[in-house]
């Protein structure tokens, strides 16, 4: 039998908590053996969604947590005074060992200095990067870093081009992952202060497989695997990447229904296109997981459904069978002794 992934999932965080939050959680309890819930919250809201559904009750706790971080809240003050809060609950139940993992659709700026302070960094982890993985034309890419680190220096996106290699490889299963980082062009001599200090090493890194600059545009057709680049750039191309698809996906579903002829046509070929939207479905992939602590943090969307949450729970579990984390710091320190020889 398969190792059990213990989940810690924040069921008051995000807009449609708990009742979706809970959802997901029966769902994923329900698709795999593998997985064991605590659900941290307000233990009667909890409970009054769960009996909405069957479910196996050995996979699926409660913690009780009376308080909840708000949107508008200060990350920093409210990690540190809202020690009741399901999210802040949630981030220590990881850290006393009593979960794998911590999933949760609240205030990303708490769950960045939470993951941080409480959980920890992997020694050696400069600053831990946030990497969902995006739909493009070839399958998927991660991008690295999309909302951890506003301001960066070269030697994080040295070590986030390393993490995001690992991830891909042992998670997704690509060999040799294509790393690329962000640019106004292809050219080595392009780009900006941090773009120009951030190229030769990564040229110079003999643990991945840098291919050079990639321009936004490039990114959906999936020449790359690992997208390297500040939080900055990555928070714009992710909001962008997921604007555009949406539009997109209203576009083509107002034009099948514009008349009788087109409605046909919508009929079909329904089966396919549907099968094709559902791969530039960002949900479809899990959340984004804050790479480099010492146990798994993930942010979903803030308005994340049911189907968002389960796989981001079942994303859970397939992290742990790979062992990244022990893959990252054994990563760091063989990273250190090159520094301490050199």
């Amino acid at each position: 039998m398969a190792q059990l992934c213990r989940v810690a999932l924040d069921a008051m965080g995000g807009d449609n908590a708990p009742c979706e939050i809970v959802k997901g959680a029966v769902n994923a309890v329900n698709a795999t053996n593998n997985i064991e819930v605590n659900l941290v919250g307000k233990q009667e809201l909890i409970k009054e969604q769960l009996k909405k559904y069957k479910y196996n009750k050995d996979r699926i706790k409660i913690t009780d947590a009376r308080d909840v971080i708000e949107t508008g809240d200060s990350p920093v003050m409210a990690v540190r005074r809202k020690k009741e809060s399901s999210l802040v609950k949630a981030l220590y139940i990881v850290k006393n060992d009593e979960a794998d993992a911590f999933v949760s659709a609240g205030s990303s700026g708490a769950i960045i200095v939470g993951g941080q302070t409480i959980v920890g960094k992997i020694k050696g982890v400069e600053r831990p990067p946030m990497a969902p993985l995006i739909p493009t034309a070839k399958g998927v890419s991660i991008l690295i870093d999309s909302g951890g680190n506003v301001d960066a220096r070269p030697n994080f996106l040295i070590q986030w081009a390393k993490m995001g290699s690992l991830y891909m490889e042992h998670i997704i299963g690509i060999k040799k992952p294509r790393v690329a980082i962000v640019n106004v062009g292809v050219e080595e001599e392009k780009g900006n202060a941090l773009v120009k200090a951030a190229y030769p090493l990564l040229k110079e890194c003999k643990d991945i497989n840098f291919i050079g600059s990639i321009e936004a545009r490039e990114i959906p057709n999936g020449e790359a695997d690992v997208i390297v680049c500040d939080a900055f750039v990555g928070n714009v191309i992710l909001k962008l990447y997921e604007g555009t698809a949406s539009t997109l996906i209203k576009t083509i579903k107002g034009c099948m229904m514009k008349n009788v002829k087109t409605k046909i046509g919508a009929l079909l070929i329904k089966k396919a296109l549907k099968q094709e939207l559902k791969k530039m479905d960002a949900t479809e992939y899990g959340g984004a997981p804050l790479i480099g602590l010492n146990g798994l943090v993930v942010k979903v969307h803030g308005n994340a459904k049911s189907k968002e949450i389960k796989n981001a729970l079942l994303q859970c579990v397939k992290f742990k069978q790979q062992n990244i984390n022990q893959l990252i710091a054994k990563s760091m320190k063989k990273e250190e002794k090159e520094e301490i020889e050199n």
